[in-house]
């Protein structure tokens, strides 16, 4: 069926008022390794014994901040991990300036927190997900872009094993740590996903933005 669009709204060629359904949108910064743990500071997820928290800053530039900038320019709400939830509700709020174009987006917009045991929250416009995968369907409903995952570990790895995320955007940095938790680890499942752009920071890191393509395929270059 052929559609038209005006701005946020979808009608069909008969003039009927379609809902426009939100994508599940994940962000995450790598190190070459896949590592995502702990990019921002020591302190932020030490889990695992985990040494090298922080690993991320010497290699932050304006070019990484206006692709973070423009990324959450996209967000009507965002679908966090609990240890997620509890590192960006401790730093987030403490960020008053209207004008911040990141903190303003995370302050105000709808938070859904992929957690079954947390009842309390601090931060506005807070709430739980108690069963995310059973869940996510009924919460794209509720907007018309991007429902954005940023980190989250273990959260992107549910949500990867259902084949949930409509595009991923990876940001890999010239890292190697041998250690901590990894995006696609042990037990992540086969699939195929289709480059849509990338680009290098001036700093060495590449900014790749993936969707999905389906199952795994697999060939043979053997001559027998």
């Amino acid at each position: 069926m052929c559609t038209l669009y005006t701005n946020e709204i979808k009608f069909d060629l008969h003039g009927k008022l379609e809902t426009l359904v939100a994508e599940l949108t994940l962000t995450t910064f790598l190190t070459l390794d896949g590592v995502m743990q702990a990019p921002g500071a020591p302190g932020e997820d030490r889990s695992g014994n985990f040494p090298y928290g922080g690993w991320l800053f010497p290699h932050a530039d304006e070019d990484m901040g206006q692709t973070m900038v423009e990324i959450f320019s996209k967000a009507d709400a965002f679908l966090l991990g609990r240890t997620t939830y509890d590192i960006f509700s401790g730093h987030w709020p403490r960020v008053t300036d209207a004008d911040d174009p990141i903190a303003s987006k995370l302050n105000s917009l709808p938070k859904f927190v992929a957690s079954r045991t947390l009842t309390t929250f601090n931060w506005s416009a807070s709430s739980p997900v108690r069963d995310v995968v059973k869940q996510v369907g009924e919460l794209k409903k509720r907007f018309s872009r991007e429902v954005q995952v940023h980190g989250s570990c273990g959260l992107a790895q549910t949500l990867m094993a259902h084949d949930l995320i409509d595009e991923y955007r990876l940001l890999t940095f010239p890292v190697v740590l041998g250690t901590g938790k990894r995006l696609f680890g042990a037990g992540s499942v086969p699939a195929t996903l289709k480059l849509l752009r990338s680009h290098a920071t001036s700093k060495g890191a590449i900014v790749s933005v993936y969707r999905r393509a389906g199952e795994l395929k697999t060939g043979s270059f053997a001559l027998d």
